[in-house]
């Protein structure tokens, strides 16, 4: 069997392996890199209201906390609570947190919500799990180069390497040549 053959082989077989994190590292490139735009791990809501504030103790006991957390129309328990300023408390529950002004009454509910595969994949794109996950990537970029080396051979003539692809590889080696002399 000729080499290239064996290349095409390798490359195609290294390329079906290869779908799933591609995918993945793909869908959670664009995501981030948006980020000044959006967050693309987290759904964030921040809602702001009244909350009738004359019957409040100073300091706040924890039946006036108890009442805030109610007066909200929220649920669930307090994990703890935070005095930022004199006049400003914050309270902390599951995925919410709670910003109240005692002098004005004036309360801002920050909601954060995972948003759906989306965070997954950016927790697996910027390798926050470590440790195994690590190596996987490192074979994934190695698989990556690979997959670029073999793919530059799978066609021969005007539309391999020789010809056509010659400047198409050209180009993909200095468009980012190009954005680097431009932005560092």
């Amino acid at each position: 069997m000729k080499w290239r053959k064996w290349n095409n082989i390798f490359h195609r077989d290294l390329g079906y392996l290869a779908v799933g994190l591609t995918i993945i590292y793909s869908v959670s490139g664009i995501a981030v890199n948006h980020v000044a735009d959006w967050n693309p791990s987290y759904i964030i809501e921040k809602t702001s209201f009244q909350i009738d504030i004359s019957s409040f103790q100073s300091p706040l006991t924890e039946s006036d906390i108890s009442h805030i957390v109610s007066a909200s129309g929220l649920t669930g328990t307090v994990e703890s609570t935070f005095m930022i300023s004199s006049d400003q408390i914050r309270i902390f529950l599951e995925n919410r947190t709670l910003d109240l002004n005692l002098k004005t009454g004036e309360a801002e509910l920050e909601s954060i919500e995972k948003r759906v595969f989306l965070q997954e994949f950016n927790a697996m794109h910027l390798n926050h799990p470590k440790r195994l996950w690590t190596w996987m990537a490192d074979i994934y970029a190695a698989v990556l180069i690979i997959l670029a080396i073999t793919g530059l051979f799978v066609l021969k003539g005007k539309k391999g390497i020789t010809g056509r692809g010659a400047w198409l590889t050209g180009l993909g080696i200095l468009i980012p040549l190009i954005f680097y002399f431009m932005y560092l």
